[in-house]
């Protein structure tokens, strides 16, 4: 039996709400895009959303163009405003990500994803220039200043790699991150850029990041990086395989910058992971399941700790970088096109949502929060094994001896698992229907949703007694609330038939 203090001891970091990754940016043009943010916002509630894409040709942003025998450029920010306008409406602001090249400026035609976005740099640095200056002008002006200066600004996305960066030339991301920084301080020196936006296992880029700003002088206001805890891929016909280390990897990769930087001077800056989760791949059945819920859960309730955010890839699964989704289940929370039916990692996330700011105590499987009102809040989860050489435990006892305000108190516990709120087993179970006819989706909705009990506890010394008992993979929220009872003196259930009580 573990006892939590009744006193609290900090706060608990509200980083893994700050920032959510989606698809390219062009897909929030979309309705059902749209219809899927709000109810993500709804139920959990993000500060800001990452995305590929913003300069891409997709979203018709530099438009050369020739005119009495001159070259032009003529910068449109039609579908800038309408992503933005529908992201601001929806109570979420955009992390900026400054990429991929446009066509008219690339010095080449090396791409990346099904949607082609250009991977090269600028044929000139003074046009790329000119682009940054023209698009963050045109987004100060339309949404102000103070407004702006609010969003971060990263510098192109996991140079590192030659797939995002030609040849992951370092010398030309540092000359790419220059201009772009100056740029972006032309506009505004209270505007917050940052990089270098690297991918898992090339933390030697940080520091030569850091020797590169001092030496050169060059504005960085955070620094960003990727998590991943995903081996090679094993391919089969749309679908993706991997190993996974152990979630504690995660939080080494959120601690990198931190450490490695301590002693530069980009050291105090906040850290942003902006992009993390267990697979890179939107097409590995990881994501859909229970599984990733429970090996996730210790780093939503740690990862404050390491990182001033972490951004889990992607919220949706309308993602489209090996192409349009042919799977029904497909990389993100839900299938958020028009089916959203959620998968256990988002109702994780809806838990976390529903925790206290009091941070009471936090273990290797549990976290205890109180809210300002009295409410305790406890989040449990069962251990996985990584390896995948078992299948995890099949019962983890959590038992804990929580302090509550009352003389007696209410039980409202949610859970996922392998079999509740588990869309994904309902689906195998029917076959795996590519395209589910609308009564299977209403059975896929109602998989969807976490199995729920109530109880009415003891209070003991201004102490619960909390005896969960955990199935394999499963993640579950208690709230426990005082209870005042209301009921009449002459309210008795066993009257309902007729009896005088005895």
């Amino acid at each position: 039996m573990i006892r939590v203090p009744a006193e609290p001891s900090g706060r608990l970091s509200d980083a893994w709400r700050h920032c959510v990754g989606t698809g390219r940016i062009e897909l929030a043009l979309r309705r059902d895009y749209q219809d899927s943010l709000a109810l993500l916002q709804r139920e959990i509630g993000f500060r800001y959303i990452r995305g590929h894409g913003l300069l891409s040709d997709g979203m018709g942003v530099h438009r050369a163009y020739e005119w009495e025998g001159a070259q032009h450029v003529h910068h449109s920010f039609t579908y800038v405003d309408q992503v933005v306008d529908a992201y601001l409406g929806l109570g979420i602001r955009p992390f900026l990500e400054l990429g991929f090249m446009p066509g008219g400026l690339a010095s080449g035609d090396q791409t990346v994803f099904w949607w082609r976005g250009n991977v090269t740099p600028p044929r000139s640095h003074k046009e790329w220039a000119a682009l940054v200056r023209a698009t963050l002008a045109h987004l100060v002006d339309r949404y102000g200043l103070d407004e702006v200066r609010t969003w971060p600004i990263e510098v192109w996305n996991e140079p590192n790699l030659p797939d995002f960066w030609q040849g992951a030339d370092e010398a030309a991301y540092h000359r790419l991150y220059e201009v772009t920084a100056h740029a972006v301080k032309e506009v505004d020196a209270g505007l917050q850029v940052g990089g270098p936006a690297i991918s898992p296992g090339a933390d030697e880029w940080l520091v030569r990041f850091a020797e590169f700003a001092e030496h050169r002088d060059v504005p960085v206001d955070f620094v960003s990086k990727h998590a991943y805890t995903s081996g090679p891929a094993q391919r089969v016909p749309f679908a993706s395989y991997q190993t996974l280390a152990p979630a504690r990897h995660l939080l080494d990769q959120f601690a990198t910058p931190r450490d490695l930087l301590k002693d530069t001077r980009l050291a105090g800056l906040p850290v942003h992971i902006t992009e993390f989760n267990s697979s890179y791949c939107p097409d590995n059945p990881i994501h859909d399941t229970a599984f990733n819920a429970a090996y996730l859960a210790p780093v939503l309730a740690g990862g404050g700790e390491h990182a001033d955010s972490f951004s889990y890839w992607t919220f949706s699964d309308m993602f489209e970088e090996a192409g349009v989704p042919t799977a029904l289940f497909h990389g993100g929370f839900g299938l958020l096109t028009h089916r959203q039916v959620k998968k256990p990692t988002y109702h994780l996330y809806a838990f976390m949502a529903r925790m206290g700011q009091e941070l009471l105590a936090r273990g290797e499987d549990h976290l205890v929060t109180r809210h300002a009102d009295g409410r305790v809040t406890v989040l449990a989860w069962a251990p996985v094994d990584a390896s995948g050489e078992t299948p995890g435990p099949e019962r983890h006892a959590v038992r804990l001896s929580v302090p509550v305000r009352a003389a007696q108190a209410f039980a409202r516990r949610s859970t996922v698992d392998e079999e509740h709120g588990n869309a994904r087993t309902a689906w195998q179970r029917m076959g795996s229907p590519r395209s589910p006819r609308p009564y299977q989706l209403d059975v896929l909705h109602e998989a969807a949703e976490p199995a729920r009990s109530h109880h009415r506890l003891p209070v003991e010394d201004g102490r619960v007694r909390l005896d969960l008992t955990l199935t394999r993979h499963e993640v579950t929220l208690v709230e426990i609330s005082p209870v005042e009872e209301e009921a009449p003196p002459w309210s008795d259930e066993r009257r309902l038939l007729g009896r005088e009580p005895r």
